[in-house]
């Protein structure tokens, strides 16, 4: 059984970077477009990125020019590079095929606060 686990999240400040990573332990990638997404408290979950199975990155207009998704398909692990971080960009962090095919892992938290 796939598990999702995400990680690389922590507290940084305005204009920081951060990487997270996401690892599909158990399975493999290669099939799948890989999508980050984000919930902020009391907000609903929102899509971040999406990179396709040939590798072709697409970004919500929020964070476009900043972030930068990647995958590497031999270790089954996709990233988001997050650069110039924003307070708003502070969320839990989830990673996902687009289809959802998997259960949700538990996120990892990103806060941007000075």
């Amino acid at each position: 059984q796939v598990q999702l686990v995400e990680s690389g999240g922590g507290l940084v400040q305005p204009g920081g970077s951060l990487r997270l990573s996401c690892t599909f332990s158990g399975g493999i990638i290669h099939p799948y477009d890989v999508r980050w997404s984000r919930q902020a408290p009391g907000k609903e979950r929102e899509w971040v990125a999406t990179v396709t199975r040939t590798r072709i990155p697409l970004y919500s207009d929020s964070v476009k020019g900043r972030f930068s998704i990647s995958r590497d398909n031999s270790k089954n692990m996709v990233f988001l590079q997050m650069n110039s971080l924003k307070p708003e960009d502070t969320a839990v962090y989830f990673c996902n095929s687009i289809e959802e095919t998997f259960a949700w892992g538990q996120g990892t938290q990103v806060t941007v606060s000075s």
